[in-house]
């Protein structure tokens, strides 16, 4: 008996691993569909991890979870009644997960709830500028520098922000500009890690120089 035991949770270990590696390589591959606009591929992979891992989660400094990207496919694909449920549950898995508060907002705007959809984009952005401005602060000297180091995204985010609390709102650029906030996010998140790993690279470099 204690040896079944052992045998059965060695193999939900080995099922898990698999899960998470399958999830990874169709994350990887609905993310480099989204970047160049094959949005209906994108989906398809991002149901595939989802169905593989629902509580998959991507990424290390900046987390995201697998609904998350199912949900802004949706989105993007004018699936708006299956993006609204798909990005609450990525909430609801992350009070965190802007990007998904984001495009949550988004697609309550194009439903036609514009209150609601309105908070919904400012809160997200505001937690994106907020979470840029942390790792810059307390990770600066690491990982954080390479994070919007020139306040691109941060600038574009407090103009947006000026936007939506004045008395003239163009919805239209907001809609625009909260997609090109959206997508920005998940270049950066791919830009920071190269940079950090080819800093990594030329520290070791130098030190094996002076052995």
């Amino acid at each position: 008996m204690k040896r079944t035991y052992m045998w059965l949770f060695s193999s939900l270990i080995a099922l898990s691993g698999c899960a998470a590696t399958q999830a990874d390589h169709d994350i990887y591959l609905g993310r480099q569909a989204f970047f160049i606009g094959n949005y209906e591929a994108a989906q398809s992979y991002f149901n595939n991890a989802a169905q593989v891992d629902p509580n998959y989660v991507y990424g290390t400094d900046y987390r995201q979870g697998v609904w998350s990207y199912v949900g802004r496919a949706e989105y993007i694909t004018g699936n708006l009644q299956e993006a609204q449920r798909d990005l609450e549950r990525a909430i609801a898995a992350d009070h965190n997960d802007d990007i998904a508060r984001l495009y949550l907002g988004l697609t309550l705007i194009r439903k036609a709830d514009r209150q609601q959809g309105l908070k919904e984009i400012e809160s997200g952005m505001r937690g994106i500028h907020e979470w840029l401005d942390h790792v810059n602060f307390h990770h600066g000297l690491s990982w954080g520098q390479f994070w919007d180091p020139g306040s691109e995204i941060r600038s574009a985010i407090k103009g947006n922000l000026a936007m939506i609390s004045g008395k003239e709102l163009d919805l239209k650029r907001l809609i625009s500009n909260a997609e090109w906030l959206g997508k920005r996010m998940e270049e950066e998140s791919d830009l920071a890690h190269k940079q950090e790993s080819e800093d990594l690279s030329r520290d070791s470099d130098g030190k094996g120089e002076t052995r």
